[in-house]
């Protein structure tokens, strides 16, 4: 409970992401019409208008080991953010980042479908990046370490984006990108939050209009 109390806006994010995956795989009947609408999937998205597949397929995970190593990434990750920033910033940068992901997904991969917290994840990881950059002066040892560590963990995803090719490595970059600005920006003034969700969404909307061209 105390545990909650700390960080309620990743244990939220974990636990609807663990009920929607657990009720897919527990209630067979409603498992195909919770991909077949929820999954991200450029033509039903563009064509079709269905706008929610953006943020629903942030909550759907292919197995088990995908929802595991996302939801383990996204506490150890996201815990770490929820100290730093305030949960408006949090929330703000992992949806944002999600749907960079996303569109980037949409334009590397025209006809495929997919699901996951990835590219979400990559951006509030890519937010600690962009902080622990801006305050590189004053955390010293700190961000050494912290860039060692990033490097690392960025290494292992890129290995395991090559060893499995299920992994969708654009969604990640996707979701990084848009996390580091989103890191850097809040690090340098909370208050231009709002200009990073301006920007963010206006970059969106005519990437939207780029892919309703390109299919």
């Amino acid at each position: 409970m105390q545990n909650f109390k700390q960080y309620p806006i990743t244990y939220i994010l974990i636990a609807i992401s663990t009920v929607v995956f657990l009720i897919a795989q527990l209630i067979p009947s409603l498992s195909e019409p919770i991909y077949q609408n929820g999954a991200l999937n450029g033509y039903w998205v563009v064509f079709k208008g269905e706008w929610h597949r953006l943020l629903t397929s942030l909550f759907l995970h292919s197995d088990m080991m995908h929802i595991v190593m996302n939801m383990l990434s996204l506490y150890m990750v996201g815990t770490m953010v929820e100290r730093l920033f305030s949960k408006i910033a949090y929330l703000s940068i992992y949806f944002i980042s999600g749907l960079f992901g996303s569109f980037l997904s949409m334009y590397v991969h025209t006809e495929g479908w997919a699901v996951g917290a990835s590219g979400a994840i990559f951006g509030i990881f890519g937010a600690l990046a962009g902080f622990a950059w801006v305050h590189r002066q004053t955390m010293r040892t700190q961000f050494m370490d912290f860039m060692k560590n990033f490097g690392i963990i960025l290494l292992i995803n890129l290995g395991i984006g090559l060893v499995f090719p299920s992994v969708d490595m654009s969604a990640h970059i996707g979701g990084l990108v848009a996390g580091l600005a989103g890191g850097m920006v809040v690090a340098k003034n909370p208050k231009f939050l709002w200009a990073y969700l301006v920007v963010g969404v206006a970059f969106l909307v005519g990437a939207y209009g780029y892919l309703s061209s390109l299919y």
